[in-house]
């Protein structure tokens, strides 16, 4: 279990240093990653990806960045996940409809009901919002904060090379 854990936080630490290290403005590397956390928490699983890149064609922003952030809801979490969008999405929009663990697929849930799709949205524009602002204020801040790391050290080896 321990050597399980370690390579979870090895696949994490490679993906946030990934994304830190992509060749763009912070600005547009932090937007991009709150367009993929936003799309992330809607209930579109097959076409997140695709969405997520089209709006950071749309907002001019880091289109990697943009895919990776739609991680936020994967195959390992995707139950939990739901089923928390269904739980906020459920106190706005009430809805008759079970949701069924055994068919998350966007086709599935839409043939269960438009207003068990329409409640996932929902819960997901709620969930997606706030975790989508708070995404672009804290990794522009990482983001600016590392390059100002490796520029300091780049200048500090440069002086004693001089």
């Amino acid at each position: 279990m321990a050597r399980l854990w370690y390579k979870f936080q090895r696949v994490c630490r490679y993906w946030y240093l990934r994304i830190l290290r992509i060749k763009s403005s912070p600005e547009s590397v932090a937007l991009g990653l709150a367009i993929g956390i936003f799309v992330g928490f809607l209930p579109i699983i097959p076409f997140q990806t695709v969405v997520a890149v089209a709006f950071a064609f749309l907002f001019r922003s880091s289109k990697i960045a943009a895919a990776l952030g739609t991680w936020i809801s994967n195959p390992l979490n995707v139950v939990f996940f739901y089923y928390m969008l269904y739980v906020v999405g459920k106190i706005f929009v009430p809805v008759q409809a079970k949701l069924d663990f055994s068919h998350l697929a966007m086709k599935d849930l839409i043939q269960a009901g438009w207003d068990l799709f329409l409640a996932m949205t929902v819960g997901g524009l709620v969930l997606g919002i706030p975790a989508s602002i708070a995404t672009y204020f804290i990794f522009l801040k990482i983001i600016r904060r590392y390059r100002e790391k490796k520029r300091e050290k780049r200048y500090s080896r440069f002086r004693k090379v001089s």
